[in-house]
């Protein structure tokens, strides 16, 4: 149930759900290794990105496979709301 709550949250609010995931859990902190300033500026600029990295991410392991895979899809969602917003405000 968290899952499902989560990706509808981030579904139309990313900078509140990765706010919560930061929050809550510590996938954040182990993912950015205990600095403030990357997750930050990602909640900032890039919140899907931010969000799937820490999600991806693996102790000891990293980010591999699939993880890329994710990461990049949030880094595309994270351009294709800037330029959607864009876009309408131009019509």
């Amino acid at each position: 149930m968290g899952c499902c709550l989560l990706a509808l949250i981030s579904s139309f609010a990313p900078r509140i759900a990765l706010l919560l995931v930061w929050i809550f859990t510590s996938q954040v902190t182990i993912a950015f290794h205990h600095t403030f300033i990357w997750p930050f500026l990602g909640l900032l600029f890039l919140p899907f990105t931010t969000m799937f990295y820490a999600l991806a991410y693996q102790p000891g392991l990293g980010i591999s496979g699939w993880g890329y895979v994710f990461v990049v899809i949030g880094f595309f969602l994270d351009l294709s709301s800037y330029g959607g917003g864009g876009y309408s405000r131009r019509r």
